[in-house]
């Protein structure tokens, strides 16, 4: 009998090719050929950021397809990205499946494709290969695009997703609320990218009503009201927590571990660690503010700045901020996340609340300080303050800045928090069991990996 041969597709973003490449490996260690797809740019960007001795290459193949833009810029405008994978992309993998297919090579039994990327379920479906979904995103956001016909029946949006008035919903009583203005093809922040992500939304709800498999790197200890308004949707999550090593494959940069022997010589429950995930951006004037909100806290701290993180200047530390802070905290370009939510020095995250990072602090038992940029992050939040209590949100002032004194408040009520702090570590408890030998998540991956090998 030939080995199954899975053609992995993600969105090509960070936070959609984390999940799926660790899901990938998982899944190769099954037995299972995997050829993972990426666009040319994230291919050059991951191969090059491998760490030395490094086997990722040896366990699955990776290729990649074009996106139709030709350099890094062009994809940094707004609304060029989005449509690349609306315009580009879906005849450029057609043409990979059939050049696969039509070679001496395995051929491919299934492609496991991004739940955003309805496009490729749909060629599959024309070429009778299997076909089943991934959703990297929380259950919560995948029943919330799944209701997108539901919010326009109900005028809470028009037929472009633009909301015809600012409203807070809730799909249901024991799910997180969202506002109307923080949906996440809304609050993408450009028309043009709104416009082409809500597009594909709405394509994405015919693709999978079909499919026999769409899964969600969640479980249902975290949203069981969302499990229960769309039990199609299976849980196999955190797929994170299946590293054992936790060497999170799939980053767009190369990770600076030198910072964990700092973390070393740090006390027990004592730095916090602040990474905003690889789309934030501050002005100036914010960036100050946080910066001086760490030092107000005579905390150590492991902060994660990329180099464009700040928008306008390539240096807008406060004078003497650097040479103060040499000793309290460490800056790095990009970090192994994984491997520092698992270390007993960290106390707590200061966090964008991307889903990959939700995940990632619940499963550590880490309270989170929320700060969300865009896209889903808001829905996170809610999750997080308002549902499992495992966090607290930082406010602006009436200027639209989250200003030091907040940053360094908030830092003190979440640290002196028994109870949200208890909470989270019950929360972590669950998750385990959940992928762990008998539970939920674990049982459902493994009936997946039956139904691949049939």
């Amino acid at each position: 009998m030939a080995r199954p041969h899975v053609m992995v597709v993600p969105y090509p973003v960070q936070g959609h090719v984390i999940p799926l490449m660790e899901l990938s490996l998982y899944l190769a260690k099954q037995g299972i050929r995997i050829t993972f797809v990426n666009t040319k740019d994230n291919h050059e960007r991951i191969v090059s950021s491998l760490p030395s001795g490094n086997d990722l290459l040896s366990q699955i193949s990776l290729v990649w397809v074009s996106d139709g833009l030709e350099s890094s810029e062009e994809r940094k405008k707004p609304g060029k990205s989005s449509e690349g994978v609306l315009k580009v992309m879906p005849e450029k993998v057609e043409e990979l499946i059939e050049c696969i297919n039509g070679s001496e090579s395995e051929k491919i039994t299934c492609v496991l494709a991004d739940q955003s990327l309805g496009w490729a379920l749909e060629i599959v479906e024309r070429k009778g290969i299997q076909r089943a979904a991934f959703c990297p995103a929380s259950a919560a956001q995948l029943v919330l695009g799944l209701s997108i016909p539901k919010l326009i029946d109900n005028g809470i949006i028009d037929k472009d997703g633009t909301p015809l008035k600012k409203q807070v919903i809730q799909l249901s009583p024991t799910m997180p609320s969202i506002s109307t203005e923080n949906l996440v093809w809304v609050s993408l922040g450009n028309k043009i990218a709104q416009k082409h992500i809500f597009q594909l939304m709405v394509k994405n709800i015919k693709s999978t009503q079909k499919i026999e498999w769409l899964l969600c790197n969640s479980t249902h200890e975290l949203e069981p009201a969302a499990f229960s308004l769309a039990p199609e949707i299976t849980p196999i999550g955190p797929v994170l927590s299946r590293n054992q090593f936790k060497h999170s494959a799939g980053n767009f940069w190369p990770q600076e571990l030198s910072c964990l022997k700092w973390l070393d010589q740090q006390p027990p429950n004592s730095v916090i660690y602040v990474a905003f995930g690889s789309f934030t951006t501050f002005d100036p004037t914010q960036f100050q503010e946080l910066c001086l909100g760490l030092e107000l806290s005579n905390r150590p701290f492991l902060w994660v700045v990329q180099p464009d993180i700040i928008e306008g200047t390539k240096n807008a530390y406060p004078e003497g901020f650097e040479e103060r802070m040499c000793k309290q905290g460490r800056m790095v370009n990009w970090a192994p996340q994984q491997r520092i939510l698992s270390h007993s020095s960290v106390a707590c995250f200061i966090s964008h609340c991307g889903w990959n990072s939700t995940l990632e602090s619940v499963s550590n038992g880490i309270p989170i300080l929320c700060w969300p940029y865009f896209a889903d992050q808001f829905l996170n939040r809610n999750y997080i303050c308002d549902v499992w209590k495992v966090g607290l949100g930082l406010e602006r002032d009436g200027s639209g800045v989250i200003t030091q004194c907040e940053i360094g408040s908030k830092i003190e009520k979440l640290l002196n928090d028994e109870g949200l702090k208890a909470r989270a570590a019950d929360l972590m408890v669950k998750v385990q069991i959940s992928t762990g030998q008998g539970g939920l998540s674990n049982n459902n991956l493994n009936s997946f990996i039956r139904w691949i090998k049939t």
